[in-house]
């Protein structure tokens, strides 16, 4: 017993000592007073959860929101006909070269009696459509509308029973780092489902064109195009509708139509058989251009006010050159993708609050929208406006378009400032009567116009 005590003692003893050697030769410090200077900073550790919903992917639960949307989200065929050599037609009288194409996408059923909505790109040129369902019933399909300026079509099919179906979200209420599905048919891959995360809101990608989609790194593929975007609570919050890419396959940018603007395209298709689209009539400022960079103007906060179109909304609530708009109602507005956005989303008639810094004063003036009252006019590239009162008094004529500009190849015709009240023997009356007139011109056919000169003098011109 004596010795077994003794044994311990000297284990004990033993151990004592070399822990001691250890903590004095070689353990270093590795902690540090808050206060205290050192070389490097004091860096803590962060116990938040990384959102309120959860720490973390594992913790955001995407199951009830993909159970929503793949039985409403179906697969869209497009059959084309594509001409195979129309020189060898003409020269050589080949018949029988058509061919059939059949191009895919996907569409949302948005109402359980049929109605799906779509991207215009899918349905474009079609001879014939078929919609396929999750259940694998298929049907074929009419486009009730279709608005190319939006990529945004309305199609119907006729149904037995009510369909599964999704409700649009408020897409003004998406926010920048939201979780997101994107469901769709990629490469015919049926009911699809990717997730990420809203990238960016109010996103152009076409300086020629005035859009405003979500970005998103959500996965979409050739043939997610019409698909469903929707949030964790599977509100449909946007048409996906496009990717940026070298090889025509995903790599990391997705974009989808905001459903505010959808739905409103979808509603006016419905109601007025074309899209109703409401404007401020102002000219922005480009922030990238070198006229913005010579006067300063590219890192404005706003959007910049270049010009005023006469007879607008904005003309009418005495909006000036220079104005820098900030807010349109509750909207702030920091680009021209965001106040068009918001305006898309409008009618003719609507009246928003828009708050403008003028020359450092803060100004909040009510404008009601109006109709578009200038255009490009297809073919010819024409850029036509209504006819102000003050024009219809100068020519002597109630019905028309004005000429503002003609692309380079007509500039010898000197038809700028003259009035165009005819093509082809039908009388023109607006913008719109325009655009759908000019639509139907061949390039290579003949096309006369008549057009009245600042004289009151009738002049005719032949285009062949």
């Amino acid at each position: 017993m004596g010795r077994t005590v003794g044994l311990f003692l000297v284990a004990l003893f033993a151990g004592a000592i070399t822990l001691g050697s250890y903590k004095l030769f070689f353990e270093k410090n590795t902690y540090q007073w808050a206060g205290q200077e050192t070389e490097t900073p004091f860096l803590t550790t962060s116990t938040l959860p990384t959102s309120a919903k959860g720490a973390g992917i594992n913790e955001v639960d995407f199951t009830i929101a993909a159970e929503k949307t793949v039985n409403a989200v179906v697969y869209v065929k497009n059959m084309t006909i594509s001409r195979g050599n129309p020189i060898a037609e003409f020269f050589y009288g080949y018949e029988g070269s058509q061919r059939a194409q059949v191009g895919t996408g996907s569409g949302v059923i948005i109402s359980p009696d049929g109605y799906i909505v779509t991207n215009n790109h899918v349905i474009d040129k079609a001879k014939a459509l078929e919609v396929t369902l999750n259940n694998n019933k298929s049907y074929d399909a009419e486009v009730v509308g279709a608005d190319p300026s939006s990529d945004i079509a309305l199609l119907k099919i006729d149904v037995e029973q009510p369909l599964p179906y999704l409700a649009f979200g408020d897409s003004d209420d998406t926010r920048i780092g939201e979780w997101v599905l994107a469901v769709g048919n990629p490469f015919g891959l049926t009911s699809t489902v990717t997730a990420g995360i809203v990238s960016a809101k109010a996103r152009s990608i076409s300086p020629q064109r005035n859009q405003s989609f979500i970005q998103t790194d959500a996965a979409v593929n050739p043939g997610n195009s019409g698909g469903a975007l929707v949030n964790t609570n599977g509100d449909l919050i946007g048409i996906n509708t496009a990717i940026t890419s070298q090889t025509g396959s995903y790599v990391g940018y997705s974009f989808a139509v905001p459903s505010n603007i959808a739905k409103k395209v979808v509603d006016d298709l419905l109601e007025y058989g074309k899209v109703q689209r409401g404007i401020l009539g102002i000219s922005a400022l480009n922030a990238n251009s070198k006229e913005a960079q010579e006067q300063g103007l590219d890192e404005i906060d706003g959007v910049y006010v270049a010009s005023i179109e006469e007879d607008s909304g904005a003309d009418d609530a005495d909006l000036q050159s220079g104005d820098i708009i900030k807010k349109v109602d509750d909207i702030r507005v920091r680009k021209f993708s965001e106040l068009s956005g918001y305006l898309s989303s409008k009618r003719p008639g609507d009246e928003v609050e828009v708050l403008v810094d003028r020359n450092g004063e803060q100004i909040i003036t009510m404008v009601a929208l109006k109709k578009p009252q200038s255009t490009v006019l297809p073919v010819t590239g024409f850029q036509v406006k209504n006819l102000s009162k003050e024009d219809k008094r100068k020519f002597k004529v109630d019905k028309g378009v004005k000429i503002l500009n003609v692309p380079e190849p007509y500039k010898a015709y000197d038809l700028e400032n003259k009035v165009i009240v005819e093509v082809d023997n039908e009388t023109v009356e607006d913008i719109d009567d325009a655009k759908n007139l000019f639509s139907k011109i061949s390039r290579y056919g003949k096309t006369s116009f008549t057009m009245i000169n600042e004289k009151g003098e009738k002049e005719r011109l032949i285009l062949q």
